[in-house]
Parts: C-alpha cells; sequence; structure tokens
C-alpha cells in the first residue's frame, strides 16, 4: 500500500494542478468491468470432454465455463476463461468460486480490442484447502443444501462429518476426468506467525516455517528446542490414516504418521525414531534423530527409493554411515563391489581375530602337503628285520598308502577353496 501511494503522490510531481480525479474514477469503474467473480460449470481437464476442439483442443486444457456467482445462467454458449498463469495452476472445482479477468488474447496484434477471461485460482469460500464449492442456491434440486450453506451465511460454521451434501463437483458432461472424491476428514494446516503454507487438497503440504513456540492448544511438536525464528522446511503427503472427521480443526505435521515426509531442520528437535536404534556396531554412537538439535534432513516413508539412472550414487558421512535394518542389510553388484579401510572388523566391534589371506594359504598348505607325500612315500619302504631278513612294516605302509591318496586328493581340490568373488589384501 505504501509503494502504490508513494508512485501517486510521485506521479503527481512537477504539476500545478491538483490530479485528475474523474479520471482516476473512471478507469477504477473501467476496472470493475473488467473483474468478475463466477461460479464454474464444468471445466476442460481431458481430451475426451465434448467441447474439448472449442476451446483450442491441448492448449485449451484447463478451460473453465462459467455463471456469474450472483446470477444464473452462463456466460454465452461460447464463453470460457482460460488459467492466469500458465506456469502455477490450480485447477478449479465445478461450483467453486474464480475470479475472472478481461484481457488481452491471442489476437491483440490484430485486433487491440479483442479480449477474452482469464481465471485466477479458487477463492477461499470455506477457508479450506479439500475444495472451496459453493452451488447455486436458486437451483431447486439442492434444496437441502441451500437451507446448509444458508445457514453457514448466517454464521453458523459448516461441519459435515460423511454426511454427502450432493455437491456437484465434477463435470456434469464428462466421465473421464471425474476423479475429486470429497472427504470429510481432510485437515487443513495449522498455521503459526510468519509461516508460508502451500496446501494441497488431499492432505499435502510445504510449510515454510520456523521454530514457533505457540500458545495454542493446536501446537506442533519442533519446538521444544531452539529459539522462536529458526526455519523449518516441512514436505508432507498424506495425513495419519488415524485421523478423526472433523475436517474443520486445522491439525499440524506429524512426522511418525503422516503418510510420507521430508524435514529440513535448522536447530528444532523432531521426535523421530529410526527403525533400528541399537548401533551395536558403533563404538561411539551418533546422536539419535530425535536428540538431534542442529541442521538435519529427515526423509520417512513405509519405503524409500534412491536411484542413479546414469551415474551414481554417492554416500558420504564427515563422521560415519550407518546403515541397519530390523531384517537384513543386502548389498548386490552386477561388477565389483569395492571395500577399502584401514580396518575391517566383521561380526562386531570387539573382533580381533585375523582374516587368512586365501592365496597365501593355500600356497603354504601346498607345500605342507607335498611334504607330507614325501614322508609317506618314505615310510612306505620302511622295513623291519624280525628274523634278521628285511620285511615291509604292514602297519606303516597301510598308512603310508592311505595317506598318500588323501594328500594327493587334498592338493588337488585345495586351488577350490578360494573365493573366486571375496579378495583382500
Amino acid at each position: 500500500m505504501a509503494r502504490l501511494k508513494t508512485g501517486i503522490t510521485n506521479s503527481s510531481r512537477g504539476t500545478t494542478s491538483p490530479p485528475n480525479q474523474g479520471n482516476t474514477l473512471d478507469q477504477i469503474n473501467g476496472l470493475k468491468g473488467q473483474i468478475v467473480a463466477a461460479r464454474v460449470i464444468d471445466i476442460v481437464l481431458d481430451e475426451n470432454h465434448p467441447k474439448y476442439k472449442n476451446v483450442g483442443g491441448w492448449n485449451g486444457i484447463g478451460a473453465i465455463f462459467f455463471e456469474l456467482a450472483n446470477k444464473s445462467g452462463t456466460g454465452g454458449a461460447r464463453s470460457f476463461a482460460l488459467p492466469y498463469d500458465s506456469q502455477q495452476k490450480t485447477y478449479p472445482l465445478v461450483n467453486e468460486i474464480v475470479l475472472l479477468f478481461s484481457l488481452p488474447n491471442q489476437q491483440m496484434g490484430a485486433n487491440t480490442a479483442n479480449q477474452s477471461y482469464f481465471y485466477l485460482k479458487p477463492l477461499g469460500i470455506w477457508n479450506h484447502p479439500h475444495h472451496d464449492a459453493y452451488p447455486n442456491l436458486a437451483i431447486p434440486k439442492i434444496t437441502n443444501q441451500s437451507k446448509d450453506y444458508q445457514a453457514t451465511e448466517n454464521g453458523v460454521v459448516k461441519k459435515t462429518i460423511n454426511e454427502p451434501e450432493g455437491i456437484n463437483l465434477n463435470s456434469p458432461i464428462n466421465p473421464s476426468q471425474n476423479t475429486f472424491v470429497e472427504k470429510s476428514d481432510i485437515h487443513p494446516l495449522m498455521p503459526y506467525m510468519g509461516d508460508s503454507l502451500l496446501e494441497g487438497r488431499y492432505g499435502q503440504s510445504i510449510r515454510f516455517g520456523s521454530t514457533a513456540k505457540s500458545q495454542s492448544e493446536i501446537s506442533n511438536n519442533w519446538s521444544s528446542a531452539g529459539n522462536n525464528g529458526d526455519p523449518i522446511v516441512i514436505f508432507r503427503n498424506g495425513q495419519p490414516t488415524n485421523v478423526d472427521d472433523r475436517g474443520w480443526i486445522p491439525i499440524t505435521e506429524n512426522i511418525s504418521q503422516d503418510l510420507s515426509s521430508i524435514y529440513l531442520t535448522s536447530y528444532q528437535k523432531i521426535p523421530f525414531s529410526i527403525a533400528n536404534e541399537n548401533l551395536v556396531s558403533y563404538t561411539t554412537k551418533p546422536t539419535l534423530p530425535a536428540q538431534y538439535t542442529n541442521p538435519q534432513i529427515i526423509l520417512n516413508s513405509d519405503r524409500i527409493i534412491i536411484n542413479a539412472k546414469n551415474d551414481s550414487v554417492l554416500i558420504s558421512g564427515q563422521n560415519s554411515v550407518g546403515i541397519s535394518s530390523n531384517g537384513s542389510v543386502n548389498l548386490e553388484s552386477t561388477s565389483e563391489m569395492n571395500l577399502s579401510s584401514k580396518l575391517v572388523r566383521l561380526g562386531g566391534v570387539k573382533a580381533d581375530q585375523s582374516v587368512l589371506k586365501g592365496d597365501t594359504t593355500v600356497e603354504y598348505l601346498k607345500i605342507l602337503i607335498t611334504e607330507l607325500q614325501n614322508l609317506s612315500e618314505a615310510l612306505k619302504v620302511v622295513q623291519d628285520w624280525p628274523s634278521g631278513a628285511p620285511v615291509p612294516n604292514p602297519v606303516l605302509l597301510t598308512a603310508a598308502n592311505s595317506s598318500l591318496q588323501v594328500f594327493k586328493n587334498v592338493y588337488n581340490e585345495i586351488d577350490s577353496v578360494k573365493s573366486k568373488t571375496v579378495k583382500t589384501l
């Protein structure tokens, strides 16, 4: 407001006559004719809509047909409006109210007087993210519904708990695009001073917020530590499945119960536990997420997938990288798996037995087996002298022959004990 006021003041500088109030009023009155409130009576969202070609085909996706909010009847058989912003769009539901602007269209180069309607996102009639529909109360078929909305206008807050109103929120003539389902348990987010909130219709949201030690009975669970004003960003997809049906009461995000969450914190303490907090592979355990009060990023969902479709996934930590599971930890590669460290402990942090080098151990065993074979060959010719004449020692001969066969078999198979996939230095 101050900027506009300054602009008006500056525009009169250097003149001795007062501003022409009549021209200003004429411009304001002319602007009134260019901005109207309209009720959406239909919207084109796919190629199956009967009026898909009328609005320009794919270039007309999002086009709405409308009636003036305070009057019955459409704006004409060929009247429709397109989204005002082609980069950020909120497509209205049938019976929601939008603001229409009469602005230049594609024909402005040929005809400066040719204009079309463009619409902004739906008005917050009910100030609720799920929908803000307000049907035409003059239509006889929704008499009961009219009483409900008129009661709301008179100060009775509209609180619906699983009571279908019969409000038409989808296209009346294109079943192909009619996917919106009205739900009574979608809650708006509780705001705190300075918040910027972006809320979807089904419990999705982005909060650009901060530590807020609010005294409201609807308090958040991330402000027990830090100071008011410490920044936090919360991405949430889906409310808790056990949320109650009183959808008009605001709620706050809950990282443990929301369907999927990403938290970007600064100095908050987030009440969150990872699936396995034993961390027995650590000699000095890292601070658990629920006790950490420095910047951290938390992702939580039923399943998390990280995939690099063309290059690499790099995970690095200044102190440690911890991977834990209540089930199994599985590592796979179709090529190589390389592990490099000054010390590798297998089985636990107290492991102190050295791992043998397979190739070197096999070579030593081959030497040992060869020497045992030589010893067995020597034992085969050992003779006894029971009557002064030499005779073979039957016990040693039998043992030597048996040992030679065993040594031969072991020698021939010993290379097979070496792993073909695990190598060490």
